[in-house]
């Protein structure tokens, strides 16, 4: 035990190196099958492992590692289980490019897409051993870390709570204390890990440097200074160290690409979806008969109104609010949309109008923009970019999740754009409709944990 706890970091990449080892010895194997060269050395073989491996890394960049213990198994297996479907689909289509695997005149042969759809099997199979075996191996290592959560506020004790009890395997919470408490530091000492949300940062900043002095692991929700400093760039000013922070507007040429980026995918993704498109209109219409869109005044850049288009999931002439758990005004047709998100496609229109882009803060409703802004100003802050389909936001968050954690979400993508980020996040977008969490509605009442927030009775200073 004493010498496994030593090398873990070296076992576990060795236990890495094995899951992608087997990923691409299956696809190797089974694939051989219809073309003999991949068994042997050759040069057909050397290009597909070498391609295997260089795509592989780049999903795996995009979707996320094999990271048990830090991650539940559930969105690993998600993230590797799209990764290695485009990296098989790219090394596939190579050897199809390479004539390896289409002895038919029509560069087709169903027998190697059966192939591939049997090595894709396997892989996912393997997959899911690997993650949930490797994760019930590093609990069975590790026990939870004791935590204290430092905030407030009740209000924002049960946001961080509801976050923390997720992951009862990596966090045990033994201590909650307001940062005004006299002797919050002493508490903070008694854990191991620390998560300081919704402070003001002067009053962090004294907690930080207590935890990082003490070796005490820190989370911290980040605010507009954190987004700025983040993004900064480390320069040296003769010999004196300062962080430079450039938060002008995108360039003229980031503009231009984005735009033919957005333009390109609609009509791609429009003319791909067009049988989705007619699916949905007869089931809309044949439900009730009413419209097939469903039309809302929203903000984009610089505050400008446009119309959003929706496929309509809700009854005629209902309460315009937002969506609880078991809402009776979403339609049959409504709830399957809303689960696979295909509600959304109409937006294709607004992205080849110029309403939105592809990539970009989500469109609020105008009554909840200014309902925002009274209780949090730099929610106009999103406003600096077009909305659009998809985000950060709409991939990380759920649509439940509070009015500040969607803005630090908006600010990070309009702070660290770049056109491959804008990419990368596309491609990210996929995991939400594996996700069962990420149509998530507002949930009605309490939200049932034990932990009460009890305010400090004298001030820090006393």
């Amino acid at each position: 035990m004493y010498w496994i706890k030593k090398f873990e970091a070296t076992i576990w990449v060795l236990i890495k190196l094995l899951l992608y080892f087997l990923l691409l010895t299956i696809f190797m194997v089974v694939l051989s099958k219809e073309n003999p060269a991949l068994s042997r050395l050759s040069r057909t073989m050397g290009i597909t492992v070498t391609t295997f491996i260089i795509v592989g890394a780049l999903f795996l960049r995009i979707y996320g590692i094999y990271d048990v213990g830090r991650r539940k198994s559930k969105p690993i297996i998600y993230s590797l289980v799209l990764a290695t479907l485009f990296t098989d689909i790219v090394v596939y289509l190579q050897l199809m490019i390479m004539n390896t695997i289409t002895p038919s005149i029509y560069a087709f042969k169903l027998s190697s897409i059966g192939g591939l759809l049997l090595a894709y099997v396997l892989q996912v199979i393997i997959i899911i051993i690997f993650t949930y075996g490797g994760n019930a191996v590093f609990f069975k290592f590790h026990d939870p870390e004791s935590c204290c959560i430092i905030t407030s506020s009740q209000e924002s004790l049960d946001c961080i709570v509801r976050a923390v009890l997720r992951f009862k395997k990596q966090y045990k919470i033994d201590y909650v204390v307001d940062y005004r408490a006299g002797n919050v530091l002493d508490i903070v000492s008694k854990a191991d890990t620390v998560f300081i949300y919704d402070i003001p940062v002067v009053e962090r900043s004294k907690i930080v440097r207590f935890c990082y002095k003490n070796k005490i692991n820190i989370y911290i929700n980040p605010e507009i200074e954190d987004i700025v400093e983040m993004n900064a760039k480390y320069y040296l000013l003769d010999d004196i160290s300062i962080l430079n922070a450039n938060v002008k507007s995108w360039t003229m040429e980031q503009r231009i690409a984005k735009k033919l980026l957005d333009m390109c995918l609609a009509i791609l993704l429009g003319i791909l979806t067009s049988p989705i498109w007619v699916i949905c209109a007869i089931a809309v219409k044949a439900y009730d008969g009413g419209p097939v869109f469903f039309k809302q005044k929203r903000a984009t850049i610089h505050g400008r109104v446009f119309e959003l288009y929706k496929f309509r999931t809700m009854r005629e002439n209902v309460e315009n609010r937002s969506v609880t758990d078991h809402d009776n005004r979403i339609t049959k047709p409504g709830e399957i949309m809303r689960k696979t998100r295909i509600d959304e496609l109409p937006q294709l229109i607004n992205i080849l109008k110029g309403d939105m882009s592809f990539v970009g803060p989500r469109p609020e409703m105008l009554e909840n923009v200014t309902a925002y802004e009274e209780q949090l100003p730099e929610f106009r802050y999103r406003l600096r970019v077009k909305a659009g389909l998809t985000g950060y936001a709409q991939i990380s968050g759920k649509y439940n999740t509070t009015p500040k954690d969607k803005l630090i979400m908006d600010l990070m993508y309009i702070e660290q754009f770049s056109i491959l980020r804008d990419i990368q996040l596309i491609f990210q977008t996929f995991i939400v409709l594996l996700k069962s969490d990420s149509t998530e509605a507002f949930k009605e009442g309490t939200t049932g944990h034990q932990y009460i927030f009890h305010p400090a009775v004298q001030d820090r200073e006393e």
